[in-house]
């Protein structure tokens, strides 16, 4: 009885002396501790390091000229580099390019593949296959295809149309959309599985009642079907979009920026200048400005679209 009471006086250890206090509840935080010191370390030191790197001087092959820049790197960015343009004006171009047409095909394809048909099942796989290919295995059948000997060239030539030996890779007027056609067989299962996912969400009765009510197929596509879709439609814009902007792989290893540097992306001209010029400074200072577009753009596009707002 004693012992009751002091407890009942006391709560305070009463709590200490079940276990029920602040120990177990920080338990969790202390075992997830370990990866999240990780996770930060891997994370925020590498961007740290490209924030403080930008501010700098540092070219491996000329080491007598590093040292503190301050904003050097950035006023040559925007104003002595006429690279810079070029190479972002691309990236834009072909941000807009890739993700509108992975985006109309991804829909299609999901669209497809949630009706009901004999081999639905094998149609799904063919249709997301590609998205388990590597970037740089996916280069590699896009050359084979592209190949002038052996490729689709020769037996288009074979039916009439070009001529033999033409690389489709080395012509300035159509390296662009080969390389477009490379990455759409990629990155349109992206679209149709994310698009496919919430398609299969939609309530049905909600079909049901508008074929009651006289609303044809179009009409509930763009009435039912695309409001349900919004938000995983900007989500994976989005996404698409960040992930294209920063596409290295595949340009890289198709075309290497060329010819005469038309198919060179803002990332690709990062790595050129980081890796092949030894640059890393200025390296660094060109992902800074990259990093602050990609926030702006992102954030512009959350705002515009109203994502997470009403479907209607």
């Amino acid at each position: 009885m004693a012992q009751a009471a002091a407890v009942a006086k006391h709560p305070r250890a009463g709590r200490r002396r079940t276990g029920t206090g602040a120990e177990p509840r920080r338990l969790p935080y202390l075992l997830i501790a370990p990866a999240g010191l990780l996770m930060l370390g891997f994370i925020a030191y590498p961007v740290l390091s490209v924030f403080y790197y930008s501010l700098q001087h540092y070219n491996v092959t000329k080491p007598w000229k590093n040292g503190y820049a301050g904003l050097d790197n950035f006023t040559r960015i925007f104003t002595e580099d006429p690279l810079f343009w070029s190479t972002l004006g691309f990236s834009a171009k072909w941000v807009v390019v890739q993700v509108g047409l992975q985006l109309a095909l991804g829909l299609v394809l999901a669209l497809l593949v949630n009706q009901t048909f004999v081999g639905r099942a094998v149609a799904r796989a063919l249709v997301f296959s590609p998205w388990a290919v590597s970037g740089v295995l996916t280069t590699t059948i896009w050359m084979l295809l592209y190949n002038p000997s052996t490729g689709m060239s020769r037996y288009l030539a074979d039916l009439g149309v070009g001529s033999y030996g033409t690389s489709v890779l080395s012509d300035t007027g159509t390296v662009f959309w080969a390389a477009v056609v490379a990455e759409l067989w990629r990155g349109v299962p992206f679209f149709a599985i994310l698009i496919l996912a919430d398609l299969q969400s939609i309530p049905r009765d909600l079909y049901e009642a508008a074929s009651v009510d006289g609303a044809g197929r179009l009409r509930q596509f763009f009435h039912i079907t695309l409001p349900h879709l919004k938000d995983a439609i900007i989500l994976s814009t989005l996404l698409r979009g960040v992930w294209e902007f920063n596409n290295v792989d595949l340009l890289y290893t198709l075309t290497g920026g060329g010819p005469a540097g038309v198919t060179t992306t803002l990332p690709l001209m990062i790595a050129n200048t980081g890796i092949e010029g030894h640059d890393f400074g200025y390296a660094s200072a060109l992902t800074t400005v990259a990093f602050v577009i990609l926030l702006f753009c992102s954030i512009l596009y959350l705002r515009l679209s109203k994502f997470g707002g009403d479907r209607t």
